[in-house]
């Protein structure tokens, strides 16, 4: 088990799991200074349920369902097994895929326009 000081505690992250390269490369140009976005497709890449609390928020391509990667599978995962409150700001995906991730409790949900417009909000209200 890791452990995680006061500085790290502290630091501006959030986790980006996406397959899309061009919106992932137009979060980073909105990305406020003093903030870090770390790329994943799976949480345990992230580290155990400790590693995972540092982070202030999530962004989940709900359209990068692949064979490897089940974006409900990452909302169960942190809503089921880790018990975590991190807030997950979901994008894209069908209407069945935003009701799947509703029903996983995934928290709010977005175009992926939108989600590049928004991201500076986020990091303003998760600044603490």
């Amino acid at each position: 088990m890791s452990a995680i000081t006061i500085a790290a505690r502290l630091e501006k992250k959030l986790v980006l799991m996406s397959r899309d390269e061009a919106l992932k490369a137009r979060l980073r140009e909105v990305l406020p200074e003093g903030w870090t976005m770390v790329e994943a497709l799976d949480l345990a890449s992230l580290g155990e349920f400790q590693d995972i609390l540092i982070y202030r928020f999530m962004l989940l391509d709900l359209d990068a369902l692949s064979e490897d990667f089940d974006p409900q599978d990452q909302i169960r995962t942190v809503r089921m097994d880790m018990m975590l409150n991190l807030p997950i700001f979901c994008f894209g995906g069908s209407a069945d895929e935003r009701d799947a991730a509703r029903l996983n409790r995934a928290d709010r949900f977005f175009e992926r326009e939108e989600m590049v417009r928004r991201l500076p909000q986020f990091c303003a209200q998760y600044a603490w």
